[in-house]
């Protein structure tokens, strides 16, 4: 059939979503090959193949079958995107291979790549409008997609029985639900609990507070061998200081998105505390802490000398696994408002530009409360967002795999909100890196970096707000 010639000459078969431009090189290629009679017959049998394959299911978001669209339940190839290591690629596929054989007409176009790489192809997808149907989002950034409009609310998704309330409650952006929750997430400390033990360190604990990390510092330079050191030295890590300072009660240093929020007094007695422990060793040197790589084997702080340092529940078994059967977990440290935070970071997102709405929220519902899904996807993602899910895996989890979910137990009587940085202050927080890496190698004082900082921040402020 002259069909099939056409697609053979184009050099590839009936399948995905370049059909149109191999159909136009087969007819150009039977052109070159055919008689001028046969010219005709080509383009008709293309313009036929291209009429039976453009129909696709197309709903809005209300579920209305858009203009020329077939009813809902006709075939629909689902694209979705998604970053992570290599064992969520995996067990994402298989999932994806597990709900078209219940749901045959649907299929799926799978993208998947490390962090970087997707956060870098996402503005570039999202400036074309060819954002992909279904999306993993994460807290740092969905606030920013959300206002410009290019997520599709799902608050009408059932999540009763799947998701506890309040923490629906706390991702949403303007009392809209703009991503599902795919995983529990939160910020603590992990610590050699053997090592310090051995020392005659006392160990912190539940809720312990700043002032106790002060001298949890104090009494670990003192007691600990040379070459061992009770904390890494966050001087540059901006969101360090910002959990002393919102513990304290002064809200985020980038308040509201638009408004620089630097408490000074807080900040100096953070930064003088911090440039003495560097002066009398409590505290690696500036070269050993900026060689540092976080979950390395031979860099890690941890596997450095180090005997603490900040995780998150997702990231937190890596600790076990380079030390086994040495570590512990605790929240971070607290103040009068709290500290820390507890909050899913990890969500999957609809395109508001997507034709399969009612198809990709019902996939995302099924992804988040079917227990064979939850037992393949196990905590690749981090702690299941569905405690049911939890429960399942929870008599087969390793003494790693429990500890993201002993760090979130920890951490949520005192949790405060993800407060990451918001749209337009990439540039500030890189600079806050750098000038106060300038200070650990004595480049500068701490004022001269003061100075540049809040200069930065108070500029950010001026280019958010002006109309």
């Amino acid at each position: 059939m002259l069909w099939k010639r056409t697609l053979r000459c184009a050099g590839r078969s009936i399948n995905g979503w370049n059909l149109y431009n191999y159909m136009i090189k087969g007819v150009l290629c039977i052109m070159k090959a055919t008689k001028k009679t046969n010219i005709i017959v080509a383009v008709l049998a293309f313009s036929l193949i291209l009429t039976a394959c453009s129909k696709t299911v197309e709903t809005t978001g209300t579920s209305t079958p858009a203009k020329d669209a077939p009813a809902a339940g006709k075939n629909a190839d689902l694209r979705i995107m998604w970053w992570g290591p290599d064992d969520r690629h995996q067990a994402t596929l298989k999932a994806l291979e597990m709900y078209s054989a219940k749901n045959p007409n649907i299929k799926f176009t799978s993208e998947y790549m490390a962090f970087d790489a997707f956060w870098t192809k996402l503005p570039t997808l999202a400036a074309s409008n060819s954002m992909t149907d279904i999306l993993q989002m994460d807290g740092a950034y969905i606030n920013e997609y959300a206002k410009k409009g290019l997520l599709m609310d799902l608050s009408d998704v059932d999540l009763k029985g799947l998701v506890d309330p309040r923490i629906v409650n706390n991702v949403k952006i303007d009392g809209k639900l703009y991503g599902i929750p795919l995983s529990h997430n939160g910020a603590g400390v992990a610590f050699n609990k053997a090592e310090l033990e051995a020392a005659g360190v006392k160990l912190p604990h539940k809720d312990w507070t700043w002032d106790e990390y002060f001298t949890y510092m104090k009494e670990a330079h003192d007691k600990l061998p040379k070459g061992k050191y009770p904390f890494t030295d966050n001087t540059s890590v901006w969101d360090w200081y910002q959990f002393y300072q919102t513990s304290n009660g002064k809200g985020p240093i980038m308040q509201d998105g638009t408004k620089f929020n630097l408490d000074k007094d807080l900040w100096f007695k953070f930064q003088q505390m911090h440039e003495q422990w560097r002066a009398d060793g409590t505290l690696p040197s500036a070269e050993a802490t900026t060689a540092f790589k976080e979950n390395d084997p031979k860099a890690d702080a941890m596997v450095s000398g180090v005997m603490a340092r900040g995780v998150t529940v997702g990231s937190v078994g890596v600790m076990e696994t380079l030390n086994p059967g040495k570590i512990s977990v605790v929240n971070n440290p607290v103040g009068p408002a709290g500290g820390g935070w507890a909050q899913a970071t990890i969500f999957f997102s609809l395109s508001k530009s997507t034709k399969y709405a009612a198809e990709g929220k019902k996939f995302i519902q099924w992804f988040i409360s079917d227990q064979e899904v939850g037992k393949t996807l196990g905590l690749t993602r981090g702690v299941p967002i569905n405690d049911a899910i939890y429960k399942t895996l929870e008599p087969t989890l390793s003494k790693k795999d429990l500890m993201g979910k002993d760090l979130l137990g920890n951490a949520l009587d005192k949790a405060l909100p993800f407060y990451p940085a918001p749209q337009g202050w990439s540039d500030f927080t890189s600079l806050y890196k750098s000038e106060m890496e300038a200070v650990m190698f004595k480049k500068q004082t701490i004022e001269q970096a003061y100075d540049k900082i809040v200069a930065k921040g108070k500029e950010t402020e001026a280019k958010l707000n002006k109309k």
